[in-house]
């Protein structure tokens, strides 16, 4: 039996990769700032590892530089 022709194409891996990282102190208490900051600004509390990742992604999102690399290279 041949395959259907589907409009959404095959979801991409989302499967989490967990990498160890060694922070300076004054980087982690900024984090843990930010945590806390988080909370009362939504009253959700949030871990710094459940917040670093979406800060990651904001960064490389509002790096030109890196984007315009990214486009060269694909």
């Amino acid at each position: 039996m041949s395959r259907p022709a589907l409009k959404l194409a095959k979801l991409p891996d989302t499967t989490p990769v967990k990498i160890t990282a060694a922070l300076p102190p004054s980087l982690m208490r900024d984090l843990k700032i930010y945590a806390k900051l988080y909370e009362q600004t939504y009253g959700e509390k949030q871990s710094v590892g459940a917040l670093i990742p979406s800060m990651l992604a904001g960064f490389l999102v509002s790096d030109h530089g890196f984007k315009k690399a990214k486009r060269e290279l694909a």
